[in-house]
């Protein structure tokens, strides 16, 4: 049984400068979504590569990270370590 939370960082193949960080259960199939452009924000910069995930245990340390990344403090952590 899969209890994790994943924190996810993907980066688009199309325009390199572009990333998404977003927070799911199953990578394999949200990044699949991603793909085929069922996302309001990633369908228009797709396709999208998964660059760094981190897992989880507890599902609110996996919402506060996520949340993190995508603040201005997070975003210049994320482009020093990922």
């Amino acid at each position: 049984m899969n209890n994790f939370f994943y924190v996810y960082m993907l980066q688009s193949i199309t325009n390199e400068k572009k990333y998404y960080v977003g927070l799911t259960t199953d990578l394999r199939v949200r990044l699949q979504q991603h793909n085929s452009g069922k996302g309001k924000y990633s369908r228009l910069y797709n396709p999208w590569k998964l660059i760094t995930v981190v897992a989880f245990d507890s599902k609110i340390k996996a919402m506060r990270f996520e949340k993190y990344l995508k603040s201005h403090s997070g975003r210049a952590f994320a482009k020093k370590h990922f």
